[in-house]
Order: C-alpha cells, then structure tokens, then sequence
C-alpha cells in the first residue's frame, strides 16, 4: 500500500483565476516595461540599447537634474506622510478605542470619509479653498486674527510641496487610524486586566503595552506608506498640473514619468525612456519593500501574539 497523499486538485483550480488574472494585469505588463527599457527608437524603428537608457537618466545633465529632483520631491512628500499622516493616526485609534468614547462611530466614519473621495475633487476643491484671489482659506484666516499667516503656499516652491502632502494627509489619515484601530481591539482583554491590577492604565498603559504589541501593525503601515507615496500621481496632477508647479517644484516620480511617456505639450513622448523611468521607480520601491522584509518585520515579529 502506498503512503503518499493524493493530489489536491482543488488547489490549483481554485488559485488559477487569481493567478491568471495577476499574471495578465500585472506580471506581463511589468516584464514588458522593462523589456521597454533597454531599447531605443531611431526613426520609428527599435533597437536594442541594453543599459544605454539608464546611462542617459543618471548621467546626461538633461535628464538626471529632473530624475534627482522629483526623487528629491518625492522623498519629501513620502517623510510628511511618515511624520505626520501615521503618528496622527496612532493618536486618533488610541483616542477612538477608548471604550468610555462616546460617538466613536460617528467620528470614525467623519475621519474616513476623506479616503473614499476622488483624487480629482480633493485637488481642484482644496487649489480653490487655498486661492488667494476666490478661496475661502484668507477669510477663514482672518476670522480667527491669522490672516496675516496667509500666503499662496501652492503657488510658491517653498511651500507648494508640503502643502500637498499635507493635503493627502488630511485625505488618508482615515487609513492608519483604521488599521491601528483594529490592531488595538485585537489585544487580549487579559493583557490590558494585567496592567490595570499593576497599576498601569491611562497614557501609560498605551506606551508601555499596547504601543509594543501594534508595532508589527505600524511596520505594514510604514511599507504601504512608502509604496503608496512612491506611485504617487493623482493629487500633483489634479492640483498643479502635468508640469508640477510652481517651477517643478512638485514635481515627483509620478509625474516626470507620465511627461515623458506621454509627453507634454511641446515634449515629445519617449515610450523607451519612460519605461526607463518607471524602471527605476519599480527598483526603488522594490529595494525599499526588501529592507523592511529582511531587516524590519523579522524585528518585529517578536511583538506578535
């Protein structure tokens, strides 16, 4: 009699629709942009240029002063996020957890709600709001006695930047809250018992306890942050156009690649160099995902029940 295990067929028949459908949507796609990458078009015709692409963007002056600026910009745009959007978050699922919170629910939903908005509306509502000329923002301002702090933070380079990632703050801050919230209900009533009879309740309790139980639930905020910011696109386009104004001052990954994929009114499209650039976004997320994976998680594992 044999000892081996029969086959389970039901495991492949039930996994080959999701797999075949990534595989479409997402595998070949991919495989098909970096192909893209290592070829050049002269006179409408392709040729292969293996590395010769990614020599151009980092080292011809034309293209690495624009690649380095919106790598620049989009670091910035991704560490607003880290230092204001999840700590913000924390905060608030630490305040709506509290069991004697009352309306919980209905702050909740008000605080999500943002997240559920189109990109679209969120950009030209908050560029009319902030408008020195028709926005609401200067009489709001003076209403309080601080119109005199009121300045076109999207029409300035110093500014323009962190006033939109501020504004994508405000838009997704419903998500960490969200998740934190859930990581916070899942720790064991026996655990939060313990540190009552020991005296530690209140901000204490949240430090010392429940803090070091949800950072594996912070580490997966932190990577889709980080992947999130980095695909990032929709908010600068809808805001301040295709060319990221003032002066590219806005300007990210994002939409440096959608400029020179498709080009931009007196830009040509360059379908090769775009896929060069969104090459090098791929490696850039990728390598950020890997150091959270090896040098991160394992740290962080030790937390989880």
């Amino acid at each position: 009699m044999s000892d081996s295990k029969p086959f389970r067929w039901h495991i492949p028949v039930f996994l080959a629709p999701a797999v075949l459908v990534y595989t479409a949507i997402m595998i070949i796609p991919l495989f098909a942009t970096l192909n893209l990458s290592l070829f050049t078009t002269v006179e409408r015709v392709s040729r292969f240029n293996g590395l010769g692409n990614f020599r151009t963007l980092f080292g011809d002056p034309r293209w690495s002063a624009s690649f380095w600026n919106a790598l620049g910009n989009n670091t910035w745009f991704f560490i607003v996020h880290m230092l204001v959007q999840n700590p913000i978050g924390i905060l608030l699922a630490a305040i709506l957890s509290n069991p004697r919170l009352r309306g919980a629910a209905f702050y909740r939903t008000a605080i999500f709600i943002p997240t559920i908005l189109s990109f679209v509306v969120v950009g030209f509502v908050w560029k009319l709001m902030l408008s020195p000329i028709w926005g609401v923002a200067p009489d709001l301002l003076n209403a309080v006695g601080l119109k005199s702090l009121f300045a076109p933070w999207l029409g300035k380079e110093a500014y323009a930047l962190t006033t939109l990632a501020l504004i994508s703050v405000w838009q997704f801050v419903g998500i960490p809250m969200m998740l934190i919230y859930a990581a916070l209900l899942s720790i064991p009533e026996e655990v939060i018992e313990a540190s009552e009879m020991d005296g530690i309740t209140g901000a204490s309790q949240f430090w010392k306890i429940k803090l070091p139980l949800i950072l594996p639930s912070i580490g997966i905020i932190s990577i889709l942050t980080f992947v999130g910011n980095f695909n990032a696109f929709d908010l600068i386009y809808s805001a301040q156009g295709a060319l990221a104004g003032p002066n590219f001052a806005t300007d990210i990954l994002g939409t440096f690649l959608y400029r020179t994929f498709f080009g931009f009114q007196l830009q040509l499209g360059d379908q090769n160099m775009g896929a060069t650039i969104a090459t090098a976004m791929f490696f850039i997320i990728l390598i950020g995902v890997c150091i959270y994976l090896f040098a991160i998680q394992t740290r962080l594992r030790r937390y989880q029940f």
